[in-house]
């Protein structure tokens, strides 16, 4: 069983950056595919940015330019640096791995983006 731990999460002003961590609270664990969610109060869980094993990277339209997904060397962790943070960008964010073909989420953390 995979357990997930998000963190970074905070209270920011617009323009402001964070960087948000997700790692598997044990070692051993290597993930081929890593991604990052976010729900606002009101909508759907959207997917924000995600990682394949091979490099490859991809983002929704509206985080394009300002956020960057990368990971440890291990496959270990995943990282979301959050860059011209705007309010709408306020949110639960979650990180999502597959391994062992089943999808695990961690408890999600929150960002804020005061005007």
């Amino acid at each position: 069983q995979v357990q997930l731990v998000e963190s970074g999460g905070d209270l920011v002003q617009v323009g402001g950056s964070l960087r948000l961590s997700c790692a598997a609270t044990e070692s051993g664990y290597s993930f081929n595919y890593m991604s990052w969610y976010r729900q606002a109060p009101g909508k759907e869980r959207e997917l924000v940015a995600s990682l394949k094993w091979n490099g490859v990277k991809s983002y929704t339209d509206s985080v394009k330019g300002r956020f960057t997904i990368s990971r440890d060397n291990a496959r270990k962790t995943v990282f979301l640096q959050m860059n011209d943070l705007k309010p709408e960008d306020t949110a639960r964010y979650y990180c999502k791995v597959f391994y062992n073909w089943r999808d695990y989420w961690g408890q999600g953390t929150q960002v804020t983006v005061s005007s």
